[in-house]
């Protein structure tokens, strides 16, 4: 490509980006498979080796067992085991963990046990881990449960058992238990590291389950009828904002994780009530049983509630079937234990409904509604099936747990004060 003295060589593109760096010969890309020989059937399959077979000094995994590979082991007290990878070197760490639904006392017993491996989260490399609970749908404050913080480490040791009581039947077929692990700041938002969800349907009643999983990031949550909208992780911290499809953060609406998970549609959970029912054919009156309530919703500043119990039995014209319980001060599970008599005929109860609220008691100004239930013929699920059962077995003392929900009965609205 010489030219004429004074002349300017010109080299077009192609040229230019072909002098001095041609590649040479291009090498086959080994695949993946050639480090994972397979087994053949017979011996001389086994011992024969081709082009693609992996080097001598790397170890087959495909001959080893299977319960290696998922690292599964069977403990010696006949537990159940549900084990992912669990190499210490995954990039949000490991969390280990056992869970226990007791169905004669309706509870789900939670043992955190310990982290390996987790996401440093602190300038010195460390963290500050706690774990906390969630039962979805229906995430909130009420049915929150959380551990205490392990300081300056990536390899937390908890050994803490949290119980959730009045776990139903229903709650375990429908049910998803969330297992996040956080990072606490207290100078700033504590920070989300990972998470795990377990269908509460995996397990089997009065057989703990034992799990060693990775951690995952947080799955994207989209609201109902807010279909362009995604819960993102603002700034990695715990407060998380509703941000539309290539939009802004609007810090000053936010809209939490657990309000978003309850979906369109859902009420939120306030807590769960025991109640006894029972018809005396003797006395010919409903006798209704305030034992006990738990995971209330707080609803005073210090994170607690002063609650009692209002029963009403609607309709009611004479505006005489009110009871009250006495105040439980500054508790979120309190114990009740109190007894209403209701003087009615059985074929009068059946068309009767059942009203029981909770309230938190406050001095010098209304009341504030923590969560109720209805029972009776127009109820559904479980509050139906107890009102059932007790016209249909009277003398006969029925205990059954209930949600409560933050649907205001439109009766109840009218009582506001103690």
């Amino acid at each position: 490509m010489r030219g004429r003295r004074g002349d300017r060589m010109t080299i077009n593109i192609q040229e230019h980006m072909a002098i001095n760096v041609c590649p040479g010969p291009i090498r086959p890309i080994r695949q993946i498979s050639d480090y994972f020989p397979r087994r053949g059937p017979g011996p001389e399959a086994a011992g024969s080796r081709g082009c693609g077979d992996a080097p001598a000094h790397l170890t087959p995994l495909a001959l080893a067992p299977p319960a290696a590979l998922l690292g599964a082991t069977t403990p010696d007290d006949g537990t159940e085991v549900d084990s992912y990878d669990s190499d210490d070197t995954t990039a949000l760490g490991t969390l280990e963990f056992d869970l226990l639904y007791d169905q004669a006392s309706c509870t789900l017993h939670c043992r955190i046990l310990r982290a390996k491996g987790l996401k440093p989260m602190d300038f010195n490399g460390l963290a500050d881990p706690y774990v906390k609970l969630h039962l979805l749908p229906g995430a909130c404050k009420a049915n929150k449960l959380k551990t205490k913080t392990q300081r300056n480490t990536l390899n937390p040791v908890w050994n803490e058992e949290l119980t959730y009581s009045g776990i139903t039947d229903d709650d375990i077929t429908h049910k998803v238990l969330r297992i996040s692990v956080c990072d606490e700041d207290k100078l700033s938002h504590n920070e989300f590291i990972g998470e795990i969800r377990v269908p509460l349907r995996r397990l089997k009643p009065s057989q703990k389950k034992h799990f060693n999983i990775c951690l995952e990031r947080q799955v994207p949550v989209r609201v109902g009828l807010m279909a362009s909208f995604t819960i993102f992780n603002v700034c990695g911290t715990e407060g998380h904002f509703l941000l539309p499809k290539g939009g802004e953060a609007h810090p000053e609406n936010p809209v939490s994780l657990e309000q978003a998970e309850q979906g369109p549609g859902l009420l939120e959970e306030r807590g769960r009530i025991l109640l006894s029912l029972s018809y005396s054919s003797r006395r010919h009156g409903l006798l209704v049983g305030i034992v006990r309530c738990a995971h209330l919703a707080a609803m005073d500043v210090n994170g607690y509630s002063d609650p009692y119990v209002k029963t009403y039995l609607r309709p009611d014209v004479d505006k005489k079937s009110k009871h009250k319980t006495c105040v439980k001060k500054k508790t979120l599970n309190p114990e009740f234990n109190e007894e209403f008599f209701y003087e009615m005929e059985l074929s009068t109860l059946a068309t009767k409904t059942l009203e029981v609220t909770v309230w938190d008691y406050d001095i010098g100004k209304s009341n504030d509604f923590i969560g109720g239930v209805s029972l009776g013929p127009g109820a559904r699920g479980e509050a139906q099936k107890h009102w059932s059962d007790c016209l249909h077995q009277p003398d006969t003392a029925l205990e059954r747990w209930h949600t409560l929900t933050s649907e205001l009965p439109p009766a109840a609205g009218a009582f506001p004060l103690a």
